[in-house]
């Protein structure tokens, strides 16, 4: 290596420690809650790999006029045969924006009746198939008041896993205060929330020969994070346990910038005492739709294994791409790929084995 070389290598190291204020590494287990650790101590004997990142879609979705291939297809015969083919012993199912958007109601996808057929669907696909399948049940969010109604029926009637939000809605990102209400009764029942990203109104149609959800899924998920840090939501409700999907989006690529700002900024050092880092990490990530070595170093340099979930995204992407790549990826040890595939049941007891 030449001296050049040599120079820019250290001057690159330095600029990374002097990022990370300090911390050799993100993923150090000294970093999570102890209530974490003690979790991942207790890891079930049997081998499992749960899918927190799997849709499910509603009947008649072709027949209404639903478009999108994947879910055209979809069936729960085609979601166990996709299952038993990546060795995915349980799928956390959730209804994703297409569905919704073909059965709006005069527009509104938000609509309280069409969130509560679409819970009771999912829940019977559970019911039927109880080892199988777990549910992350929908709120109609931009209505708080049907929401808080929609919580109370889910969990005390349809016993439900956890909650199903997306990262935006209209133009308000969910750290926005207009749902303080909503996540106040979900931290109070120390909810698990899943979240999936969405195109925002924003954003849509900017760039006609790319389908928007490539740029603005990873973005919005961004945008969602940084909205729950940094208006202090991630504060205001420290039992929410967050999952975020393909890996954070952007957000390990940003993380100068966060880092920077959340100490740099004076009104969000007052947010921030503790800075940054601190509040990221009460969040946890799947790897629905990054099973390749690039994003999964970016991902595992900046969060701590632990904190990764197994996710497939089906029916857009099958277990076993997802099983392959991350094996070929090489980017994780096998005990770091059991803790990511068994990592869904250290937030959802039930799921233990």
């Amino acid at each position: 290596m030449s001296h050049s070389a040599k120079s820019d290598n250290a001057r690159l190291i330095t600029t990374r420690r002097t990022i990370l204020g300090g911390m050799t590494a993100f993923g150090a287990s000294a970093m999570l809650p102890a209530s974490v650790r003690v979790a991942e101590a207790a890891m079930p004997k049997k081998h499992q790999r749960i899918d927190v990142h799997h849709h499910f879609v509603l009947p008649d979705y072709a027949e209404r006029g639903g478009k999108t291939p994947p879910l055209k297809n979809w069936s729960v015969q085609k979601s166990l045969e996709d299952m038993d083919k990546g060795g995915v012993t349980t799928a956390m199912l959730s209804v994703t924006t297409p569905t919704l958007q073909v059965y709006a109601v005069n527009g509104n996808m938000m609509d309280p009746t069409l969130i509560r057929r679409s819970n009771e669907i999912g829940t019977r696909i559970v019911t039927d198939h109880p080892s199988k399948f777990g549910m992350f049940a929908t709120l109609p969010l931009t209505d708080p008041d049907a929401s808080l109604k929609e919580i109370e029926y889910v969990y005390d009637t349809l016993k439900v896993d956890g909650i199903a939000l997306f990262t935006s809605y209209g133009n308000q990102w969910l750290g926005n205060a207009v749902f303080d209400p909503v996540f106040a009764e979900l931290n109070r029942r120390k909810a698990v929330i899943y979240t999936h990203p969405v195109s925002p109104t924003c954003c849509t149609g900017l760039i006609k020969e790319v389908n928007e959800s490539e740029i603005e899924y990873g973005t919005d998920t961004s945008r969602a994070i940084a909205s729950m840090v940094f208006t202090g939501a991630s504060q205001r409700f420290p039992d929410i346990r967050m999952i975020f999907s393909h890996g954070g989006g952007t957000v390990p690529f940003l993380i100068r910038r966060f880092l920077k700002d959340a100490k740099g900024t004076p009104a969000l050092a007052k947010i921030l005492p503790n800075g940054f880092m601190p509040e990221l990490l009460r969040f946890y990530f799947d790897i629905a739709q990054i099973p390749i070595r690039a994003p999964l170093l970016a991902l595992k340099d900046v969060i701590p294994v632990p904190h990764l979930v197994f996710g497939t995204d089906y029916p857009y992407l099958t277990a076993a791409e997802h099983v392959e790549g991350l094996k070929e990826a090489k980017v994780f040890t096998a005990k770091e790929l059991r803790m990511i595939d068994e990592g869904v049941a250290n937030l959802v007891p039930r799921l233990k084995a």
